[in-house]
């Protein structure tokens, strides 16, 4: 039905004099509950649809949306987008991605697993987690509760390059955060699951457990004397060192000169032993995909590779206004993998001897045109190779140009719940400020 719907779009844009035109529909459908000290607290189904329809007319480009599938309001919408372009300024960079760069071998990667899961059920699996948690240790008094959610996605983009493209996927989550002790020395913490087929989240129980020692692992925590130490970011969190480097790298920062890695293709950013490839075809992805927001082709290709910056992150927008081609980017990167080079967490640790190993960053002290890097945290101090306690109330300072010369190691514990799948990662080298 929305492959129909959007080649009448496109028929009804042509018939009011646009020269290119591109449609995007969905449809999506989910489940989300959660429960908080044995008891519910909301239920939520939900059932949503987009239509957007963008035009140009000799580089002048409108868009318009709508939810409403009467024909009057899809004809209003085109109406529209012809009416919002035919008032802006003729934009150069604008227009479709080029015809010869539309995908033509479609794939499925195996994302579409639907979940026939009432309320009840979901409710109960959360009760479930929560109440695993709670029971695993007696200082658990409170929680922030636990949550359940199930979902899927059907989309379809056309263009007038006579492209058509459908795809569809499911997603599944589970997680759960407590509370661990009284009064001014409570701490919080959790763990979740997330997956494209339910029958890959990790059960209930472990979940719950898992938060549960967390939040009472962070139970009476120090501080550490202000100082320069190695520090690790454990997997969870340094996916976000590699979303800092695709925010450097994007198109819209670059053209923007709003980047502290501009003109840095060819250049050694990371050591020599560094590698980080994009891998749009991987069975049950995250981010899977034939094609990108534009109808382009995806392929699997290096960003980095020896510690050498290979490419940006672009769309044809961003590509056009910087005198390139487009990366296959519109809309993001499909599954990113970091190399790994070292063992498991503990062998990181055993590695490091004596740091700081960070498990939650707080704050948004990151400058991407300047690339300083300023954020409070907690964790752990270790000595020895081993946790010796935990530890908050600090900040981490440095220049991400800096940490990413001085990533001294990537462990094999990568975290899956996410496109950007890497393992912890040590920075030889930071600023820790603490007491004194």
């Amino acid at each position: 039905m929305l492959a129909g719907l959007s080649r009448r779009l496109l028929d009804a844009a042509r018939a009011n004099g646009a020269d290119q035109a591109e449609v995007s529909c969905s449809e999506e459908s989910g489940l989300n509950v959660s429960v908080r000290m044995g008891e519910v607290e909301t239920v939520e189904s939900t059932r949503d649809r987009s239509i957007a329809v963008t035009v140009y007319f000799d580089g002048r480009k409108g868009s318009a949306s709508t939810a409403d599938l009467r024909e009057e309001s899809l004809a209003t919408t085109v109406d529209q987008a012809c009416a919002i372009a035919r008032h802006t300024e003729r934009d150069p960079a604008a227009g479709l991605a080029d015809a010869e760069l539309m995908a033509t071998d479609l794939r499925e990667f195996d994302s579409w697993h639907p979940w026939d899961i009432q309320a009840d059920e979901a409710i109960d699996l959360a009760l479930a987690c929560e109440q695993a948690g709670r029971d695993a240790d007696a200082r658990l008094e409170n929680s922030d509760g636990a949550s359940a959610s199930s979902g899927s996605t059907v989309s379809v983009y056309a263009n007038s390059h006579g492209f058509v493209g459908r795809e569809r996927g499911t997603h599944h989550s589970l997680g759960c955060a407590l509370i661990a002790g009284r009064g001014e020395q409570m701490q919080r913490d959790g763990w979740y699951d997330i997956a494209l087929a339910a029958e890959d989240l990790e059960p209930a129980s472990a979940i719950g457990r898992k938060a549960a020692e967390r939040a009472i692992s962070r139970l009476a925590p120090r501080q550490v004397p202000t100082g320069a130490y190695p520090v690790l970011f454990s997997a969870e969190v340094a996916r976000g060192l590699v979303g800092h480097l695709l925010g450097a790298v994007s198109g819209g920062a670059l053209y923007r000169r709003a980047s502290f890695l501009l003109d840095s293709v060819g250049t050694q950013i990371f050591p020599e032993w560094f590698a980080l490839h994009e891998l749009p075809f991987l069975p049950r992805g995250f981010r899977s995909a034939s094609f990108d927001a534009e109808g382009v082709a995806t392929r699997e290709s290096a960003l980095v590779e020896g510690g050498v910056l290979q490419r940006y992150v672009l769309g044809s927008y961003s590509a056009r206004r910087l005198g390139l081609q487009t990366t296959a980017n519109a809309g993001g990167v499909h599954n990113l993998q970091v190399a790994s080079n070292a063992g498991d967490l503990p062998a990181m640790l055993a590695g490091m001897g004596t740091g700081l190993l960070v498990t939650q960053l707080m704050g948004q002290g990151v400058n991407t045109i300047t690339g300083d890097y300023s954020r409070g945290a907690g964790g752990f101090w270790i000595q020895d190779g081993q946790i010796q306690y935990p530890v908050d109330g600090i900040t981490i300072a440095g220049n991400l140009k800096d940490m990413f010369a001085a990533i001294e190691a990537v462990g094999s514990d990568v975290d899956h719940r996410s496109h950007i799948r890497t393992g912890s990662i040590l920075v030889g080298r930071m600023t820790v400020a603490g007491e004194g």
